[in-house]
């Protein structure tokens, strides 16, 4: 208010004027303001240079004080130094030249900071000559600490003045629900209005409805009249939130079938075994980890959707339900699979131990527990995006079809913490445009992550259903447990959540971490004028009712779960539910602290209270010896016991145990093709081709191959027209569960854009996490569901390993498999996309995930032989494994199968193997061996004549697979290591160089750390050429001579290597240097000119 003031009183405004712009009650104290501001104007020198302060701050704060006649006084300078910057022609090039003054100044002494002289002289270079005692006035302004020395960052602060307040006030920030007052009135005011009477009339009556019974009930009113709109047809967007109520009433839950006594005995246990696993394992092991609050947070939702919910292989209508469990509640799994006698006291006794073979995984580990765990979802995120393309293609597969998967639904369990995951918000953004309604998601609200609360300042629930909401699922909110809930039904007025929507979730968080009902009484009840609602209950009482939120209610959990599954029946859309609970619910000593994330161990004084709460029948001493009991601290009833019954009744009539892997026998299912159906390319063909358009031309013919073609899923993220395969569209259709309810542009053409519910195409959109996502669920379906399918994804190759690598490993992880086709391939091959686009590490990332099996081929039929031998390997020999092949978009011609072996193998074979000899040297007086691989293939065939002319002769070998050839060699120096009585054991690529002594060169569009994988094997003068650095546009040619990798590159590293031999005269490599135009010296503008 006083920096618009005083803006005001700047412009001479008058008095009388000024009275009719502000209410009375301010009138008198604002103008004390008035009389010696503008005497500060008066003595700065009037308006002009006051305003030009305003260019980029509010004003300056003046400081009292007095100066000789003739000296400036420090306000006035300021405000000249203001006007300078002010001047809109000369305000960059001054604030830059003050800049690099300064810094030129202060790096002399590396103190960064002038002092008063200094100071002068560079305000006397940017047109602000100080004299005399104005010298130290100005100083002193900006030494604000009195250090004697002013540094950059005080000089630009106090120059700057008091930051401007920022848009948003906080008062405004703290707004506790989803809805703001629209800045936009102007606008709705001009919108038509069909009868303006009658809509003033009902406007009117929302003002009374208001007036008399409160905003609250209005909400409640209102809310109910847009739904009955809705269902009427009326054609109106609902609320995205509703008031903090459960979305179920009391009166409407349905009766709870299960025996809720039996079933809290039966959680206990688990819950109490889940958490002392992880502690004794600690306790035995320190620092294997683990985690404890997160399954107690939501062990009694997983409870009642074991007892009732969760179908197993066996259920019928598919092969059972997915879950995908929170990461960090894996200990609860174990603890339920021990007491149905699935996992033994051993192996929970060894959580986190698994190197000798009897432990089990810290997460969600098919690769580590390949017949218990199915879906990995650690780390963060990856969950929910799997989940959302997990149900995507059980639909996928059934519009298909392929399965019956009518009964199996999709459970996500998602922490609120993990709600920040990119992955996650655009995965509930899927599910509702895709309205999955065989998805359930249930998003554990204990309002912690690991460090702190979610949102301290607000709530999330609310948050939460808005983007659910909006993005077009059916919200359950589980909130208040029956207790809590009793004052809800009785709030008759609505204050009651009033009060519950405006306390933040930081608080409600020390409230459940303090455990005082008196506190809650005084600052939830009291603070609020609501304290004969809780009258009737003690502080014992409150807190208890408080302490058991609708996450920890079974019966509210059955009715929430219920309505869920009813939606996934008979609804059109994928459900969610926002389930309140608490983390580290029922470990008393530390539940809703800060501190319960990293929770691994229980001390003697927590373990017995926890054993208390739980009411586990050990003494204190059975207590105090902890794990060293085994099978008693580990509480096991038996399978005789009345509680082990009851679980497996009831997990009998849902189908069986979960969770649970069951993988079909690929090979004793499906019939494979002869060998003969990848010949295609055998013969070679003159006219150019890329291999990406073999590959195109490769899977269509197998797409056509009766049952089996009918598996393979081809997947593209929008790029199917630059791969080539744009006339899959019509000929295969693209999968679309709605059919194509358009008429699409091209629908007069042959190769038109055609959507179709039985289409085998599947078009991901622009989210390569999301095609990744699904072609895991299609690698994986051969377990899910026991429908074998085959996805080929193909995409850009930069955006895979580089940019959703995470998603690979959870591919690998989950046993997928599966091709990926890393396109466009190679730092120079694709030469016009510049930096961000050019990909030569992919081959070098591939060799870190050890189910990848990473293929470059340079022709046709080496990637003909490279997809057969990936279909044998996964489907003939039922190897879970993952084929990543670079393709590239280079035309040239493909050659036929060469009439050449490699130490008695076949082309073939020995390809297979990752390095043939592709064509032998000429007779010439000396030899050199030249390896490439993809595109670059062609600048070694060419480097072949360069060489010919200096008398050299050249051998080609293609190394289909330098990441193979590495791990063969690392695994026989590994066996010989451990083998010191036996003979060296031998490796492929020593077998094929042996003891090499001469020259051998290598050159391919990936980064030279690629190549010097096999270094240590090659023998003899081994010269790495490599497309190291950033990428770059420009054309192919150019490119490669920048990365010294095209045919002139190639023949000078031959001929240096010779000449380092002492093969031939260094004169001779130099004249090939000088002939060919290649220059040491290499502008990089990507990096430092000293950058190697």
């Amino acid at each position: 208010l006083k920096h618009w003031w005083f803006e005001v009183i700047a412009s001479q405004t008058p008095f009388a004027q000024i009275r009719s712009w502000v209410p009375l009650d301010l009138a008198a104290n604002m103008m004390r303001w008035a009389a010696p501001f503008r005497r500060a104007l008066q003595h700065g020198g009037g308006t002009a240079r006051l305003a030009g302060c305003r260019l980029y701050t509010p004003m300056i704060k003046f400081r009292a004080g007095s100066t000789a006649m003739g000296e400036r006084s420090a306000e006035e300078l300021i405000s000249q130094l203001r006007d300078i910057f002010a001047n809109q022609k000369e305000q960059s090039a001054s604030l830059q030249q003050l800049s690099n003054e300064w810094f030129a100044r202060a790096d002399v002494d590396r103190s960064m900071s002038l002092e008063s002289k200094e100071l002068a002289s560079m305000m006397a270079e940017i047109g602000l000559p100080l004299h005399g005692k104005e010298v130290d006035t100005f100083f002193q302004y900006f030494d604000i600490n009195k250090s004697g020395t002013v540094s950059y960052t005080e000089f630009t602060t106090t120059l700057r003045g008091e930051m401007p307040q920022f848009a948003a006030s906080l008062a405004f920030m703290n707004q506790y629900r989803g809805h703001y007052p629209s800045q936009m009135l102007s606008c709705s005011q001009d919108l038509t209005i069909f009868d303006p009477e009658e809509s003033e009339e009902w406007i009117e009556s929302l003002d009374a409805v208001i007036q008399h019974h409160g905003s609250t009930k209005t909400r409640f009113m209102l809310h109910d009249l847009l739904d009955a709109a809705v269902r009427k047809g009326v054609n109106v967007a609902p609320p995205i939130t509703t008031p903090m109520v459960n979305s179920i009433p009391t009166s409407a839950e349905p009766e709870y079938p299960g025996d809720l006594a039996m079933e809290r005995r039966i959680s206990n246990l688990i819950r109490w075994n889940a958490a002392v696993m992880v502690s004794d394992a600690n306790r035995r092991a320190a620092g294997v980890g683990g985690h404890i609050g997160t399954f107690a947070s939501i062990c009694d939702m997983w409870e009642v959707g074991m007892n009732h919910f969760f179908r197993g292989k066996a259920f019928g209508g598919g092969m059972g339900d997915q879950i995908y469990m929170q990461g960090h509640a894996a200990p609860g799994a174990y603890a339920r699979a021990y007491l149905e006698g699935r996992l033994s006291l051993d192996r929970i006794m060894n959580f986190r131990q698994e190197v000798g073979g009897k432990g089990v995984a810290s997460y969600p580990h098919p690769r580590l527990m390949p017949d218990f765990w199915e879906n990995p979802t650690v780390s963060m995120g990856i969950g929910p995006l799997a989940a959302v393309t997990q149900a995507r293609f059980f639909r996928y597969l059934h519009l298909r079809g392929m399965a019956d998967t009518s009964a199996s639904r999709v459970w996500c369990f998602i922490g609120d913490g993990e709600m920040d995951e990119p992955e996650s918000i655009y995965a509930i953004s899927r599910a509702g445009y895709e309205r999955l309604n065989n998805l359930i998601m249930i998003v554990n609200c204990n309002y912690q992550r690991l460090d702190g609360p979610v949102r301290g300042n607000s709530k999330v629930i609310p948050e939460f259903e808005g983007v659910f909401r909006g993005a077009g699922f059916d919200v359950i909110k589980l909130i208040w447990g029956s207790q809590w809930n009793e004052l809800i039904d009785t709030d008759h007025d609505g204050k009651f959540i009033e009060m519950l929507e405006r306390v933040p979730d930081g608080d409600c968080q020390r409230y459940s971490a303090k455990q005082d009902g008196n506190l809650i009484r005084q600052e939830m009840f009291i603070a609020n004028g609501l304290e004969d609602r809780v009258a009737h209950w003690s502080d014992h009482e409150l807190i208890n009712a408080y302490m058991q939120p609708g996450g920890h209610c079974p019966q509210k959990i059955y009715a929430a779960m219920s309505q869920a599954v009813q939606n996934a029946e008979s609804g059109g859309r994928p459900t969610v539910i926002l389930a309140k609970t608490l983390k580290g619910f029922s470990l008393a000593t530390f539940q809703g602290r800060n501190t319960v994330h990293q929770q691994k161990t229980l001390k003697e004084d927590e373990m017995l209270t926890f054993r208390t709460v739980l009411e586990i029948p050990l003494t204190d001493e059975q207590v105090k010896q902890g794990g060293d009991l085994g099978a008693e601290f580990f509480r096991n009833p038996g399978l005789d016991s009345d509680e082990v019954k009851y679980m497996l009744e009831h997990r009998q009539k849902l189908g069986g145990f979960y969770p649970i892997r069951q993988p079909a026998k690929v090979s004793s299912l499906i019939e494979l093709p002869e060998s003969s159906a990848y010949e295609v390319f055998d013969a070679g063909n003159p006219k150019p081709m890329s291999t990406t358009m073999a590959f195109a031309n490769l899977l269509r013919r197998l797409m056509k191959m009766g049952d089996f073609g009918k598996r393979l899923c081809p997947m593209v993220t929008d790029e199917a027209r630059t791969f080539g395969m744009n006339a899959f569209f019509h000929e295969f259709k693209i999968h679309a569960p709605f059919g194509q309810m358009y008429t699409p542009v091209d629908h007069d053409q042959m190769m038109k854009y055609s959507e179709a519910p039985d289409g085998q195409m599947l078009q991901e959109g622009i989210s390569e996490a999301g095609a990744l996502c699904t072609w895991i669920a299609a690698g994986t379906s051969y377990a899910s569901q026991g429908c074998p399918m085959l996805p080929f994804f193909i995409y850009y190759s930069m955006f895979g390993f580089q940019r959703v690598g995470d998603f690979i490993w959870q591919g690998a992880d989950a046993r997928a498999r599966g091709f990926l086709l890393g396109a466009t391939a190679g730092r120079t091959t694709l030469n016009g996309e510049g930096l961000q686009h050019q990909d030569g590490h992919s081959m070098l990332i591939a060799v870190s995930n050890p189910a990848v099996i990473a293929w470059d081929p340079a022709f046709a039929y080496e990637l003909a032989w490279v997809i057969e031998d990936g279909i044998n390997k996964m489907w003939g020999e039922d190897k879970d494994l993952i084929y990543y092949i670079s393709v590239y978009n280079e035309n040239y011609p493909m050659p036929a199968v060469p009439q050449v072996t490699t130490n008695g193998l076949s082309p073939k074979e020995a390809c297979l193997k990752g390095l043939y000899k592709f064509q032998e040297a000429d007779d010439k007086p000396l030899t050199v061996r030249i390896i490439s691989a993809g595109s670059i293939m062609t600048q070694a065939l060419r480097a072949v004549e360069l060489l010919a002319e200096y008398g050299v002769g050249v051998e080609i070998w293609s190394a289909t697979n330098i990441n193979q050839l590495q791990r063969e060699a690392f695994q026989a120096e590994r066996y010989s290591r451990l083998h010191p009585l036996e003979p060296k054991k031998s490796c492929w690529i020593k077998e094929c160089f042996g003891d090499y002594d001469g020259v051998s060169v290598i050159s391919t569009d990936s980064i030279s750390q690629y190549h010097l994988l096999i270094d240590k094997y090659v023998g003899g003068e081994f010269v790495v050429l490599g497309t190291d650095g950033f990428g770059r546009s420009d054309t192919r040619e150019k490119l490669r001579r920048f990365f010294e990798i095209d045919a002139e590159s190639i023949a000078v590293g031959a001929l240096s290597g010779l000449a380092r031999q002492g093969k031939i005269d260094p004169s001779v490599a130099q004249s090939a240097i000088d002939k060919f135009g290649i220059t040491y010296e290499r502008p990089d503008i990507t990096m430092d000119k000293d950058w190697p």
